[in-house]
């Protein structure tokens, strides 16, 4: 029997393409919720995408000053993490000093860059352009460092629910390699790996605007991420900038997001140009060789 509870999680504003398996979703006279590859009477055809995107438009940004024809472009970012950045132009009018080619630089963190001055061609006359700009979190120089991470929370044993390349949600580059583990609300979630908090979310309750819900992205030494998803609202405990070790409380287990029940979505990412794609990891135990439901198993 397929089993009736399956978790998921998004992590990617663009919708993937990847192969994945046909899913079904039904509810019953109770109004349990089930997942089942295997059509039912009244079950709707269920997919998944890859949805999150954590908001750093106000983090990462253009910074145009514009003074006595010229326009001065920085790029600035707030973060506490290195952001890999693309910059071109396009819609050139009376325009000198636009680079010929796309500029592709890595900011460090907290840090603003001049990337080009413009002014105009012919003096006397107004220039105008379109600036086309696009980051990804993470330096893609080196190399990720072997580790085998210690599990993320407190309690337990567990049940991980869906593995790496999970035909349900853990299909895209961004989730390929996850882990979904279940859990009661409430489990106590520790840092796996010592490093900088980057980003946090606190604040949703429920599905929520974001399909991660509540997380910690934590940078690590060799430029890899660990991020802990689908926490519990309020229970975030630590704040962007700080340093954390290995056992450091992060918050709380929840269900909010794209959850269909309480788990935490693990997974470690990179960026590999202009990209963050999840890595294989591994835990320091055998948590593998629970049943994996993603894969069929019970």
């Amino acid at each position: 029997m397929f089993v009736r509870l399956l978790f998921f999680c998004g992590l990617s504003l663009v919708a993937t393409s990847l192969a994945a398996m046909t899913i079904y979703k039904s509810t019953d006279a109770n109004g349990v919720v089930s997942y089942s590859d295997r059509p039912s009477p009244g079950a709707r055809e269920f997919v998944f995408r890859d949805r999150m995107v954590e908001h750093l438009e106000r983090q990462v940004r253009l910074d145009i000053q514009k003074g006595r024809g010229v326009d001065s472009v920085y790029v600035r970012n707030d973060l506490y993490a290195p952001v890999e950045i693309e910059l071109g132009f396009a819609g050139l009018n009376n325009v000198s000093g636009a680079p010929g080619q796309p500029i592709r630089r890595v900011l460090p963190a907290r840090s603003r860059l001049r990337l080009a001055l413009l002014t105009a061609t012919r003096g006397d006359q107004p220039f105008s352009y379109a600036p086309r700009f696009r980051y990804s979190l993470g330096d893609p120089a080196g190399a990720a460092q072997a580790y085998r991470y210690p599990l993320p929370w407190r309690g337990g044993p567990f049940r991980l629910t869906q593995g790496a390349n999970g035909q349900y949600s853990h299909f895209s580059p961004k989730s390929r390699y996850a882990m979904d583990i279940a859990m009661p609300e409430g489990t106590p979630i520790i840092a796996a790996r010592s490093g900088t908090v980057v980003k946090t979310e606190n604040a949703q309750s429920g599905r929520g605007n974001n399909p991660a819900g509540n997380f910690v992205r934590v940078l690590h030494e060799d430029g890899t991420m660990g991020v802990y998803l689908h926490l519990k609202q309020g229970s975030v405990s630590v704040r962007e900038g700080q340093r954390v070790v290995v056992g450091s409380a992060l918050g709380l287990s929840g269900n909010t997001g794209n959850s269909s029940g309480p788990h935490l979505h693990f997974v470690v990412q990179r960026n590999t140009g202009l990209g963050l794609v999840s890595i294989p990891y591994q835990f320091n135990q055998p948590v593998g060789s629970l049943p994996n439901f993603a894969l069929g198993k019970q």
